[in-house]
């Protein structure tokens, strides 16, 4: 197998772990807030932020390698067309990534708290909830606004 080949492999299983794995955090966030219960928050988010810094973290990191790498093997300009539009809709992702993970962290010791004292999830829980949720609809969107242009790669 040639070198693009290999990055390419590696490009597509990061883009992968991105999508699935921040798929599967909000479907069992979600859950977990549902079922209302301090100890199932405080275990599926503990969960989740190990999730996240190992799996999403890593994927963050080596997909501009070799995407960076992939356009320059092919000849792409790395910042026009739609690898520029894809860089953009990236660091919108980031934009909103990087405050679900601290809110990811502040949730899940809120919910240790809570088990720990034997009182009920605070508001401040609650709060964090909502703008979590709110900021995975734009983060999904761009996610999957850079999974159809790696596919379809439109002249732009």
């Amino acid at each position: 197998m040639d070198i693009y080949s290999c990055v390419k492999v590696a490009h597509v299983i990061g883009a992968a772990v991105l999508f699935g794995t921040g798929a599967g955090i909000a479907f069992f966030m979600l859950m977990a807030h549902r079922a209302r219960d301090a100890a199932v928050i405080a275990h599926t988010a503990h969960v989740v932020v190990v999730a996240d810094t190992l799996f999403t973290a890593s994927a963050v990191v080596a997909q501009p390698i070799t995407g960076a790498t992939l356009a320059h093997l092919a000849g792409y300009p790395l910042f026009s067309g739609w690898i520029g539009l894809s860089l953009i809709l990236y660091l919108i992702t980031g934009a909103f990534w990087l405050p679900v993970v601290w809110m990811q962290i502040r949730m899940r010791d809120l919910a240790r708290a809570a088990v720990r004292t034997g009182q009920p999830l605070p508001p401040a829980y609650f709060r964090l909830f909502r703008v979590w949720f709110a900021f995975g609809f734009p983060a999904f969107a761009a996610v999957l606004g850079v999974l159809w242009l790696m596919v379809a790669k439109p002249t732009l």
